[in-house]
């Protein structure tokens, strides 16, 4: 028998699927790889739904877990998705215009993690906070640099 955390959980994982799945693809770019990790997220998730402490938060507690996974696994196979991105970017390197994914594959994880739940995942500032437990100004500081980071790449590749 389920207790009520685990439900809810159960729940918000069925809701947010795409979403999740959106949020794996953007670090792995592979739809396999992204499918392990939200059923590995998802199975965490579950585990420790007895550990959830306040039940308002448990979508961004769920979402936190989706991104830890998504970084863990991204680290578990780094030398694998390094010769990817560098496969990708080679194949790309005669296109005299830089992508804007290969620039935020570029970006180091953290300032990757604010682009993708701001602008792919379409999260309000205040939520990313909750999610990654930040301030909020820190937060907006450090989306403020990293998007004139890509602005700036961009501009040397265009």
């Amino acid at each position: 028998m389920r207790s009520r955390k685990e439900t809810l959980i159960r729940s918000i994982l069925l809701e947010n699927y795409q979403s999740y799945y959106r949020l794996a693809f953007s670090y792995v770019h592979q739809e396999a790889d992204a499918m392990d990790i939200v059923q590995e997220g998802a199975y965490k998730a579950m585990r420790k739904a007895g550990s959830l402490q306040e039940e308002d938060f448990a979508g961004t507690w769920v979402y936190r877990i989706m991104i830890n996974t998504a970084k863990d696994y991204v680290k578990k196979y780094k030398r694998e998705y390094e010769t990817l991105n560098e496969n990708m970017i080679d194949t790309k390197a005669q296109d005299s215009n830089m992508d804007l994914r290969e620039a935020v594959d570029k970006l180091p994880m953290q300032e990757k993690t604010l682009i993708v739940l701001r602008f792919y995942e379409d999260k309000p500032l205040a939520e990313i906070a909750e999610i990654l437990q930040e301030n909020l100004s820190t937060v907006k500081s450090r989306l403020y640099r990293t998007l004139e980071k890509l602005r700036k790449e961009l501009d040397l590749n265009s």
